[in-house]
């Protein structure tokens, strides 16, 4: 098995409606408003956009002529990958099945965040109508099982929070399309690895200082030359 792994009131709009994470006294809840009537929105097997030997997305949203791009992940760095080969199957995850949770124009149900599934999970996500535990070999989809990686859409992912069953999830393997739909403060919850996303982002931060430091010492010499 190849994979990498290295409340505040808050509406934003999204295609064909509305998110909207309410402030309540017990916990917040995310409004799950779906983009499509199907039970699991996989990509045609005859459809040309679909990839499975390439690391890139369709074009769209992380259209790149680099064969090695697949986006940032929601931690502002470079999106690591979720799982390339789900228990020895040879398929990857993702809407490309590249083993990345990419995102394009086609991808309506942005399969963005890198979930590590339990049977509990399964089990709702099944009872509402998107059974992801039986294969279907025409998607290149091989069925999950307790333990293994995937690309959940970020839609499911907030209907299984709500219900109090979200599975957790990586958040340097899950895409910064998902901050559209649930809020960062809410993934850091659930995250697996949380303790190295912490460092990354503490990181990031003294970088941005040190920059910051840079700048102010370019405007204060910029001011002394024309004085």
């Amino acid at each position: 098995l190849r994979c990498s792994s290295s409340s505040n009131i808050m509406m934003v709009s999204i295609h064909g409606g509305l998110l909207v994470l309410l402030a309540t006294t017990l916990t917040p809840t995310l409004a799950w408003v779906p983009t499509h009537s199907h039970n699991i929105i996989h990509p045609s097997s005859t459809d040309a956009s679909f990839k499975t030997t390439q690391l890139t997305a369709e074009q769209g949203d992380d259209d790149t002529s680099e064969a090695k791009y697949s986006g940032y992940n929601v931690l502002g760095t470079e999106l690591s990958c979720c799982c390339s080969n789900v228990r020895e199957t040879g398929i990857g995850t993702g809407f490309y099945r590249n083993g990345f949770c990419s995102t394009g124009d086609n991808d309506v149900g942005r399969h963005t965040v890198c979930v590590q599934v339990t049977e509990e999970f399964l089990s709702f996500s099944k009872s509402v109508g998107n059974d992801l535990s039986t294969p279907m070999p025409e998607y290149l989809f091989p069925g999950l099982k307790e333990g293994d990686r995937w690309c959940l859409c970020a839609q499911r992912w907030a209907q299984a929070y709500n219900a109090g069953k979200a599975p957790k999830l990586f958040l340097q393997s899950t895409h910064e399309k998902t901050l559209d739909f649930i809020p960062f403060d809410v993934m850091k919850i659930f995250a697996i690895d949380a303790e190295e996303s912490a460092s990354v982002i503490n990181k990031l931060d003294l970088q941005r200082s040190q920059l910051n430091e840079i700048l102010k010492k370019d405007v204060t010499d910029n001011d002394e030359a024309f004085q």
